[in-house]
């Protein structure tokens, strides 16, 4: 099932039209590189790019892909560049070709991005140099044809000549600018299709639409008064939807996007004063790191005027150590999944109100967006009374279009609660309902979702690969240690005779990003089972808290 603004059970604000002239991702940037053409549209790199350098490239590879007959019903480019020109260059020029993009990363095991790339069905990808020698190992599992462009890239001829199926387009083979057609694209098509942690062991595809992400953008840009002259940081991958927040919202108005490279990410106090930012965006995770190396020294971020946290839940200690180092700006805690496009509802510190309307020593989630509507429901999806918890259910004109290709998973989170006539997403996250103005105060999960240093994991995924790599059927993961913000990581817990662990952790790195690799493996003879007989896992979690797990076997 995919929904859409004319399925039935679709509530009118869902398919409200913002306030603008159009409902295209890219627009914004065409419009600012209108009227801000010499003025910088990223730094990456140690590269700075006008709004006409950006622009120039972007149509180029929008014109190569254009130049070439796809029959797809929904067309979608892979981007797989990793903090480089050719990054956001590729975003771009896939959205103007008239694509949905999808964003691969380098840093994933080349397995899991030939998963991504195989789903997705794109017919073309655009390859910085630094993703480049991946391309041996990613090609031979590629079924089918691509348009591979190298922006970078002036003499493909040896990647021709071993991989004579796909076409290769070099630097000097790109369609000149002026070939480029503005494309026709109807509001409901996809603008990015990123994949997320699955259950069953393989990532699903969450299918954002052009007319989502302009309700967000309009929100946004109109709520920080963004401007040409602000620096907004770009803390986050690509295959991270926090991203699009980064990029796009500063080309809405004609900003910098300043992208840290990933040796600068390990000292952002540096990174926040060299590029002189306006704009903090970043997870709560790099707040606890920078706390507790001492980077947030008083009036350190003098030049921020806004600081907001999304991801994970924010602690109100990282809250008030961070306001100390910027002094002057507004911080504001985010909350959204991905199937609610970026962000969906926010919260604003106040020094004197907030500290009363924390729960659990987190800061709350806030109200919801424009038009966004918020229910709190019972395992039966009947609204809670308000003081009571639940899990929270949203819908509206930021609600995604469902799952690529699996209607069965867009069916079991996007459902018509009782007494309802429009689809919510269930988010899984368990919140408080408001009593009076109160905010939404979150009190955790509902299902075996995590947040490891700010990235959703579905515990499932990995249990289904370490039981695949183990041979073994009893198999635990848990979030462990817990901290203020989510989890410090992963670690799992398996019924049998030990393994060795080096072979396994081999096995399961080559399969998952380094932040869902376990920590450690721990064997038992006989997990602990509750009286259903199913795994006792706040059992298991006990177990490892007073350290009575059996036969760990560390990370090195």
């Amino acid at each position: 099932m995919q929904l859409s603004a004319t399925q039935p059970g679709n509530r009118e604000s869902q398919t409200k039209v913002p306030n603008r002239s159009d409902q295209c991702l890219w627009t914004g940037f065409l419009r600012s590189a209108e009227r801000f053409h010499g003025r910088p549209a990223v730094i990456v790199d140690g590269k700075t790019l006008s709004y006409d350098a950006l622009r120039g490239l972007a149509c180029r590879i929008a014109a190569t892909i254009q130049s070439h007959t796809y029959d797809a019903q929904a067309p979608l480019t892979a981007v797989f560049a990793y903090r480089s020109p050719v990054a956001f260059a590729g975003v771009l020029g896939s959205l103007l070709a008239g694509h949905g993009y999808v964003p691969l990363n380098r840093t994933f095991p080349v397995h899991r991005t030939q998963v991504m790339l195989e789903r997705s069905e794109c017919q073309s990808m655009v390859v910085d140099m630094g993703s480049l020698p991946q391309l041996d190992q990613l090609l031979p599992c590629i079924r089918r044809p691509l348009l591979i462009v190298l922006p970078d890239l002036e003499d493909p001829s040896r990647l021709r000549q071993q991989w004579p199926m796909h076409v290769f387009v070099s630097s000097r083979d790109l369609v000149p600018m002026n070939l480029w057609r503005q494309p026709s694209v109807d509001p409901d098509a996809i603008a990015y299709l990123l994949f997320t942690s699955g259950s069953t062991g393989i990532p699903k595809g969450v299918m954002v639409a052009h007319r989502n992400a302009a309700a967000f953008l309009e929100y946004m840009v109109d709520r920080y008064g963004v401007t040409e002259a602000d620096r907004l940081s770009q803390m986050f991958d690509m295959t991270f939807d926090l991203s699009v927040f980064d990029m796009f919202v500063a080309w809405e108005a004609g900003a910098c996007v300043c992208c840290p490279s990933q040796k600068t990410l390990i000292k952002p106090s540096a990174f926040v004063e060299e590029m002189g930012l306006t704009i903090w965006f970043s997870v709560p995770s790099t707040a606890m790191f920078m706390k507790q190396l001492g980077m947030l020294k008083p009036g350190r971020f003098s030049s921020l005027r806004w600081s907001l946290f999304c991801g994970e839940p924010l602690p109100v200690s990282s809250a008030t150590a961070w306001l100390q180092a910027a002094p002057n700006s507004t911080l504001e805690n985010l909350y959204g999944p991905t199937e609610l496009t970026i962000a969906c509802s926010l919260y604003r510190w106040d020094p004197l109100r907030s500290p009363a309307e924390c729960e659990r020593g987190i800061v709350p989630i806030g109200y919801p967006y424009p038009d966004m509507d918020v229910l709190v429901v019972d395992e039966a999806l009947n609204e809670v009374e308000p003081g009571q918890q639940g899990e929270l259910l949203m819908n509206g004109p930021q609600m995604c279009l469902g799952y690529w290709k699996d209607p069965d998973k867009t069916a079991a989170a996007f459902v018509i609660p009782a007494g309802k006539n429009e689809i919510y997403y269930r988010t899984g996250d368990l919140v408080r309902r408001p009593v009076g103005k109160a905010p939404l105060t979150h009190l955790g999960r509902t299902d075996f979702q995590v947040k490891v240093l700010g990235h959703r994991v579905e515990l499932g995924e990995i249990e289904a690969i370490v039981r695949d790599a183990s041979g073994l059927e009893g198999v635990v993961a848990v979030g462990w240690p817990e901290t203020a913000g989510g989890y410090g990581g992963v670690e799992v817990v398996l019924e049998g005779a030990p393994r060795d662990a080096a072979i396994l952790r081999r096995s399961i790195a080559s399969r998952l990003p380094e932040y869902m690799v376990p920590r450690r493996f721990h064997f038992m003879d006989r997990l602990p089972r509750n009286v259903n007989g199913k795994f006792d896992r706040p059992a298991i979690k006990g177990l490892l808290d007073r350290g009575l797990c059996t036969s760990a076997t560390r990370r090195t």
